[in-house]
Formats: structure tokens, C-alpha cells, sequence
């Protein structure tokens, strides 16, 4: 037996080998995006394909709790030497869009498989319709690029050429992923070897059971936590901006129940699958690590100690209805699914917020811009493809301190590239890239700042794709007083007569001379902000985080001459109304639910679940089309029937009563 000194060693050497994977792979990669930007995975699991232990210091954050084992079985007769793969979403669950290439390796020790090691790395492009391959604009995972089902690429030690010719014709930077793709070999073989070592060191039987103990040790602190809340059911919604181009707002809506020490997350009554790529693969699975990311944050911040391993999971069960946004059918397009695991983590920080209030923040930006361009390189005429930095809000002020700026929190994996690097490999300019003022939601803990950015491109018909774009209407929320955050934006030209506002939309053609401004989501506010320290809105006026005019407005500051006006901050703050409610969403959002009521959303709900699932989308599309001058469960069923009547073929289920008395 595992002792608990003797566990924390092997954790340890765990943890040591997965960093290890991770520096192979950081130190060999081709693309920017992969190198410096560093969204990659990788991990060791246990024989069965379960996680067990995930680097801290490099690459993504989101997978603890993923499980190879329906991608390892749909392969079979693994052998010493062998790598398979899979970046199709809908083969196994284990890819969750198509430029996220997972590989993983059987570890053998004395002819039995006793780990794998594994991991990911997102392609900078795996072809279909738009360069880079993602886009809100896509309506299924035929446009997304080419997918691979399970399958080996790796025979005993040698590569399958042909598997590698397929994926060069159809990828348009062939060389940055196939050369991505091995650093990640590389990076298993180095996990091999580390696990090889620890079996040395503990004995097989030993390093079997210890493996075992991890998983089973973080399960009780998940658990531990739970108990540490008290039990109840608590509610909360959150919108993506558009559920698909230039159309209506995506809600998820999760309704937590904590009893004891397990947890039920039931996302019944969110949206059904959309006509676009945002929706989010999960099979179903009750535990499938996309729908538990948020979960992961929640427990690390209340227990900075836990360990990160699939055990985490083992306390809660997620509902996800088929069909739904977060358990679409094939062929839904996916690509975009990260846009909405942004606002999934918003719904759970929402519901846990509730259930102990004192202990978590404000919502973080949620929104992890990626921008990509393709343009040509003047200096030698060839074409570039490349990421060109990250986009990432600021994070929800704190129980016991402001916002981080300009890093989200539930996205601060992602990191910047150097404008040197950026600009040396890609023909762009960079005219800002720094904090944008006034974007942190006001409270007696500041949200944190969102991250503005602007290049200037030099090549005609310059293509961009700025995925994940999020947060230009529905506002990152508040508490405990706290006000809402900033809204995020994206405009051509900025300040010229030729200024275009692009909105929440993720593509954009750019000619010579062009200049694109991006700019991210704040953090929400925490508490009160005329509780804040004068000195500290000071401070903030003074980094040039908080305008004078927004330290008088929201926070009731008056500042002359540098230095605080105590007599004006006073009559100032003896005029606040302070904020009551657990949540300050802004008001966009409280304009949007005056006519788009809780109830009316359970209405709407209650008609799209009675149809089949092909005509969901469709169907919401349509009411939406006729809410106008309505509003709540009534002007939702008045909606329907207008809808029916100009679409007689709609299967209702009351027609289909009748027709079969």
C-alpha cells in the first residue's frame, strides 16, 4: 500500500515525466502556435487510457480529466513502437475539433501495457473552407477540414507515409504540421521512457497500484471540497453573442445540484444544436472533460494543492440532452466549440458563485481571441500562414484582490508570442498591443483589464480569422456589487475615414495598408466599488487602468491635480446607489431579458424538444425571426404558431397525435 508520503512521491515523479513531455515538445515544435503560443497537451494514463497526471508550467489547461479509452479501443493490436491518432471530433470523443491533433503510445513493460503516454497539438491548419479551418460562418464538419478517424501513424517505430502524404495534400502549411506532429512523438517517447523508470524504481505491481491510489486521492479532495459547500440547487444562464453569423444569441443554462460530497450539473434548457460551428462535441459522456473545465478552475482555486487527474471527475455527472448544443449529432460543425466552452465556464463559475459566494470571483473575460492571417510575404512572394497572437480578457476581480490584466483566468495558458518573433515570421506591423482603460468592471475589487491589439498588413486580399470572438454584446457579470465588464470589439481602420465596425464577426478581408483592432473582454468587479481605496483608484488613474471621468462616474473618486479630492469623494460617494443583487450583467443583457424572460426560454424550450432534432435550429430561428413586439411564454407560443402557419411541413408533436388517432 501507497502511504501518503510515498504517493506524493510518485506524483511527483509523475508530474516531473509530464513536464518533461512537455519541454520535448515545446523545444521541438515548428509553429508559432505551438512553440510560443503553446496550445498543446500532453499527459500520462493509466492502462486504460485515464489520466493520470498533466504538466503545470507549459501548454493548456483543459484536459486533467480526458479519457483516451473510446480512441484506444477503435484502434487495437498496439505494439511496441506504435503511435495512433484521431483529430475527428465524432470518432471516440477524444478530439473535440479537427485541427487538434491527438496522438497517444502504449507503454509495454515486460510484453504488457501497463500507461500510455499522450497529447494534442492544434494544427495551425488542417485545410476545408477558410484558411486556419474555423469559423462561426461553418455549418458542418465536411467544411471544417480533413479528419482522421483512430488509426496508427506510428508502426513499430516507423511512420506511415501514406497517412502522412493524405494529410500534406490537404492541409495548406503542411511542413508546421507535420512537424509539429513529431516533436509530439518525440515528447511521447520521452513520457515512455519516464514512465519505463518509474516502473523500474517502484516495482510494476507497485507503480500499478500507486497510479490507481493518484486518481483515487483526487477524487477525495474533489470530494472534500464538495462538502466544504453546502448542499442546494442553484440556476444560472449565460449567452454566446450569436449562434451563428449576424443571428441570435446561444444560451446554456446549467442547474447545479450539490448534495454531500457528489455534484449533478444538468445543462437541460440549453440551446438546441446550431447551424454553425459552435456546438460542442461530448458524445454524451456524463464526464467528458470539455464539459468539466470550468469544474477544474472552481476546485483549484478552492484547493490549490488538489491533484489534476481524471479522479476529479468521478464526483460529478453532467446532463447533456441530444441533440443540444452541447451534445451535438454528427454532422454539426464543432469548430468553433471552444467559443462556447468559454461561456460554458462562465455558466459554471455562475452556479458556484452562488453556492459560496465568499470564496469565488467575478466572471472573467471569457473570450480567448485567436487571430490568424494569411497573407504573402512581399519578400519572397510565398504564402504565410500563421497565428498571429492570442487575444485574452482580463479576470474577474477577487475575493481578496483585483483582476488579473490581460490574462482570463480560465484562458491564461495561452501565451503572448513577442511582436519580434511575430513580425519577423509574418509581413505584419503591430501599431498597439498593450491594456485598454476603462475595460475592468468596477467594484471594490477591480476586474481586469481586457488587451487590445492592431496590426497594419501589407499584401492585397490579407485574410483573417479571429476566432473565439465573444463578449460584444452580453457583458462579462459583476458581483457582490461588482459591476459588469467591458465589451470587446473589432474595427478596420480604426480613427479614418474608412473606419468599418465588424461586430462580433471572426473574418475579415484586409488590402494593403489595412489596420485591424482587436480588442478583448474585461474582468467583472467584486463588491462595492465605492468601498475601493481612493488611493488605489488613484493608483489605477495614474497606470492609465481607470480615466478620470470613469473614476468619478463608477467609483465616486474625484481626483485633481494627481491627488484625491477627500471632500469631493465624499459628496460623490454619499450619492451612490449601490448595487443590489448578486449579479451585475449589464445592460444590454437586462434590455435583452426584459422580452426574453426565463420563463419565455422554458416555452421555447418545451416547443424544441417535441421536434425532431433536424428541425430545431431551424424552428428557433424562425420564432426568433417573429419575437418582435413580443415578449415572454406567451409571445414565444404566439411566435410558434405564426411560424406553423407559414410552415405547414413543421412536424408539431400535437399534429403527429392526431394523425395517428
Amino acid at each position: 500500500m501507497f502511504d501518503r508520503t510515498n504517493l506524493q512521491v510518485l506524483a511527483n515523479h509523475a508530474r516531473a515525466a509530464a513536464e518533461n513531455m512537455a519541454h520535448t515538445l515545446h523545444r521541438t515544435a515548428h509553429s508559432a502556435f505551438v512553440k510560443e503560443t503553446q496550445d498543446f497537451t500532453v499527459m500520462l494514463m493509466d492502462h486504460s487510457g485515464a489520466t493520470f497526471a498533466v504538466p503545470m508550467e507549459l501548454g493548456a489547461t483543459w484536459y486533467p480529466g480526458l479519457s483516451y479509452a473510446r480512441g484506444i479501443a477503435m484502434v487495437g493490436d498496439y505494439r511496441p513502437g506504435d503511435v495512433a491518432f484521431t483529430n475527428d471530433p465524432y470518432s471516440g470523443h477524444v478530439a473535440t475539433h479537427a485541427p487538434d491533433t491527438h496522438l497517444w503510445k502504449p507503454v509495454f513493460v515486460d510484453g504488457e501495457i501497463v500507461a500510455w503516454t499522450g497529447g494534442h497539438i492544434h494544427n495551425t491548419d488542417m485545410g476545408g473552407a477558410v484558411p486556419a479551418s474555423l469559423s462561426r460562418a461553418l455549418t458542418e464538419i465536411h467544411q471544417e477540414g480533413i479528419r482522421f478517424p483512430p488509426m496508427k501513424l506510428v508502426k513499430e517505430g516507423v511512420f506511415d507515409e501514406q497517412i502522412l502524404r493524405i494529410m500534406s495534400t490537404n492541409v495548406r502549411k503542411p511542413d508546421l504540421n507535420i512537424g509539429d506532429i513529431k516533436a509530439l512523438v518525440g515528447a511521447l517517447n520521452t513520457g515512455e521512457r519516464k514512465i519505463q523508470a518509474m516502473v523500474r524504481k517502484f516495482g510494476k505491481a507497485a507503480f500499478l497500484e500507486g497510479v490507481s491510489a493518484l486518481m483515487d486521492h483526487a477524487e477525495a479532495q474533489a470530494r472534500d471540497v464538495l462538502r466544504s459547500m453546502p448542499d442546494g440547487t442553484w440556476e444560472f444562464a449565460d449567452y454566446a453573442d450569436e449562434d451563428s453569423v449576424e443571428a441570435n444569441p446561444c444560451r446554456l443554462k446549467l442547474r447545479l445540484t450539490i448534495k454531500g460530497d457528489e455534484a449533478v450539473l444538468d445543462f437541460t434548457g440549453s440551446d438546441p444544436q446550431l447551424g454553425s460551428s459552435l456546438n460542442v462535441p461530448s458524445g454524451g459522456d456524463p464526464r467528458h472533460t470539455m464539459l468539466l473545465v470550468g469544474v477544474y478552475y472552481v476546485l483549484y482555486t478552492l484547493n490549490p494543492k488538489i491533484l489534476l487527474n481524471t479522479g476529479l471527475t468521478r464526483p460529478f455527472t453532467c446532463i447533456t440532452p441530444r441533440g443540444s448544443v452541447l451534445n451535438p449529432v454528427h454532422p454539426a460543425a464543432v469548430g468553433m466549440r471552444s467559443l462556447t466552452c468559454a461561456r460554458l465556464r462562465s455558466v459554471i463559475f455562475g452556479a458556484f458563485s452562488q453556492a459560496v459566494p465568499e470564496r469565488l470571483p467575478a466572471a472573467p473575460a471569457g473570450n480567448n481571441c485567436i487571430v490568424n492571417v494569411m497573407t504573402t510575404d512581399e519578400r519572397t512572394s510565398r504564402t504565410i500562414i500563421a497565428a498571429v497572437n492570442p487575444v485574452v480578457g482580463g479576470g474577474g476581480g477577487m475575493p481578496h484582490r483585483d483582476g488579473t490584466n490581460g490574462s482570463g483566468a480560465d484562458a491564461a495558458y495561452l501565451k503572448n508570442t513577442p511582436i519580434e518573433i511575430t513580425e519577423t515570421e509574418t509581413p505584419v506591423e503591430f501599431v498597439r498591443y498593450g491594456l485598454a482603460q476603462d475595460s475592468g468592471g468596477a467594484g471594490r475589487w477591480r476586474g481586469g483589464l481586457a488587451t487590445e491589439m492592431a496590426f497594419r498588413v501589407f499584401a492585397p486580399d490579407s485574410k483573417i480569422t479571429a476566432r473565439n470572438r465573444d463578449r460584444s454584446f452580453f457583458r462579462p457579470w459583476g458581483v457582490l456589487g461588482g459591476k459588469a465588464a467591458g465589451l470587446s470589439d473589432m474595427v478596420v481602420n480604426p480613427g479614418t475615414e474608412r473606419e468599418r465596425r465588424l461586430g462580433n464577426i471572426d473574418t475579415a478581408v484586409l488590402q494593403p495598408g489595412d489596420v485591424l483592432e482587436i480588442r478583448s473582454a474585461g474582468g467583472g468587479g467584486r463588491g462595492n466599488p465605492c468601498e475601493r481605496e481612493p488611493w488605489r483608484v488613484a493608483q489605477d488613474v495614474r497606470r492609465g487602468y481607470v480615466s478620470l471621468a470613469a473614476a468619478e462616474r463608477d467609483y465616486g473618486v474625484a481626483i485633481r491635480e494627481g491627488e484625491v479630492d477627500e471632500q469631493a469623494t465624499a459628496w460623490l460617494r454619499a450619492r451612490q446607489q449601490p448595487a443590489t443583487g448578486h449579479f451585475d450583467f449589464g445592460p444590454e443583457r437586462e434590455g435583452y431579458e426584459a422580452q426574453w424572460t426565463p420563463a419565455a426560454y422554458d416555452r421555447l424550450n418545451a416547443i424544441l424538444d417535441g421536434l425532431p432534432i433536424h428541425w430545431r435550429f431551424f424552428t428557433k430561428t424562425e420564432i426568433f425571426r417573429r419575437m418582435e413586439g413580443r415578449s415572454g411564454p406567451e409571445g414565444v407560443q404566439n411566435a410558434f404558431e405564426a411560424v406553423c402557419e407559414r410552415f405547414p411541413e413543421l412536424p408539431r408533436p400535437d399534429r403527429t397525435r392526431e394523425a395517428a388517432e
